[in-house]
């Protein structure tokens, strides 16, 4: 048995390392001969995938030669999955103590007021190490199981195998044009870099080149496992899980193998993503855990609805107007008006943050990042019809695989509007 075990291991530890090979791009790739001008400023603080990739596997082999969570009853896999949210939530608790402490000038020492709180930080943080692994095999089946259930898997197993891990993420450096809204590099640095750090390399690059430059963190990373950020919030988290492996999916597939060859097919990717992993997502949630489950928007009758009083202020509505930022400055930088749109954009900034959202930084940049996640209407998406057209080819399909089948084989703007034409 032991033997058996051991070949197992070594079977899943190769099989991980070919996907690898195949499925190193993810939402952070990016093509050298893009990225490797920025990286005169980048490359002392780069995120290191290959030794986080190896360790990852480590992990992840290890896991699957024991198998344990299949041996569990359901009630023993879900209570797993809660021990270890109240876990994170619990180190969270204890860290902001600690940071708070530390912040304090009125704590001359800081480092004996917070013994306790860090050795409980070290006891917690063991025990992390310990239950993390199997609550991350125990969600690996569950959004496994609900895949099979909507007909994306082989066999009853997706492809590739669904395998995750919940990691501090790297950062983002997005870099576009400052004449116009486009994503010319996406290069992965550490986690955790301090706001002196980002703000330094931001201004290095803007002014060596003349980009507009933001660091930015991110929610997930297509690589092998696909990596997912520590949270306590269940709907982030099985949502993230699944939009992860769909970028995994489409890399077997023309879609995901073109994923940088233009803007529009770095939208449709995302876009796809994005609205497999909700679906997928929710029905997770819906299944195991439905007290984490979003309850579903009220359906509106307008003999019944309620308007607000006359003089009530009208509720901030952050898409809407993300998204008539992001039209009025495509509309300036058509116009060659480049200061007026970086003035403006600064206006709109103060604007959300006077409204309660804190937005760092508001640039061309930040549009080429998250304009590309386009799966509901509205938002930093402008007026290019490639989300819309996504959105509709999901209505127009019979299902979720029917759709994801249709548009992954797709390598063009032109496949997505001519398939919406039959």
């Amino acid at each position: 048995m032991a033997l058996m075990k051991l070949y197992q291991w070594i079977i899943s530890y190769f099989l991980m390392i070919l996907i690898c090979l195949l499925l190193f791009q993810g939402d952070s790739y990016q093509p050298a001969d893009k990225a490797e001008q920025y990286r005169v400023f980048t490359r002392m603080l780069e995120f290191d995938y290959v030794s986080w990739t190896f360790n990852a596997f480590l992990i992840k082999g290890e896991q699957s030669s024991l198998n344990a969570v299949q041996y569990l009853p359901q009630a023993s896999q879900t209570k797993i999955v809660l021990d270890y949210l109240d876990l994170v939530r619990k180190i969270q608790d204890t860290q902001d103590q600690v940071d708070r402490i530390y912040s304090d000038p009125a704590v001359s020492n800081p480092r004996q007021k917070a013994d306790k709180l860090l050795k409980e930080l070290s006891s917690l943080s063991d025990e992390q190490n310990r239950l993390g692994p199997l609550s991350e095999a125990v969600l690996q089946q569950q959004t496994s199981q609900i895949l099979a259930e909507n007909h994306l898997t082989l066999g009853g197993q997706p492809i590739p195998p669904l395998v995750y891990r919940v990691t501090p993420l790297p950062m983002a450096l997005i870099i576009s044009p400052r004449n116009v809204i486009r994503q010319d590099a996406n290069i992965s640095l550490l986690p955790g870099l301090s706001i002196d750090q980002v703000v330094s390399l931001e201004t290095q690059v803007e002014k060596k080149f003349n980009v507009s430059a933001l660091v930015t963190n991110v929610g997930g990373i297509g690589d092998y496992p696909t990596m997912v950020l520590s949270t306590t919030d269940m709907d982030f988290l099985s949502n993230t899980i699944a939009h992860e492996w769909t970028h995994n999916f489409l890399t077997f597939r023309p879609l995901g193998l073109s994923y940088d060859t233009s803007p529009d097919l770095r939208t449709m990717n995302e876009t796809t993503a994005s609205i497999v992993g909700k679906e997928i997502g929710l029905d997770m949630l819906n299944r195991y855990y439905p007290q984490f489950a979003p309850a579903p928007s009220p359906v509106q009758h307008p003999q019944n609805t309620n308007p607000q009083p006359d003089n009530a202020p009208p509720k901030f509505d952050f898409r809407k107007e993300m998204h008539i930022t992001r039209l009025a400055v495509d509309q300036l930088l058509a116009a060659g008006k480049i200061e007026e749109a970086e003035s403006y954009m600064e206006a709109r900034r103060r604007f959300f943050l006077d409204n309660g959202y804190q937005v760092r930084r508001l640039n061309q940049a930040y549009f080429a990042f998250n304009g590309a996640y386009a799966d509901e209407p509205g938002g930093a998406a402008g007026a290019e019809p490639v989300g819309p057209a996504v959105r509709t080819l999901r209505q127009q399909s019979a299902s979720l695989s029917d759709f994801l089948n249709r548009i992954s084989w797709m390598t063009s703007l032109a496949d997505l509007q001519q398939a919406l034409k039959k």
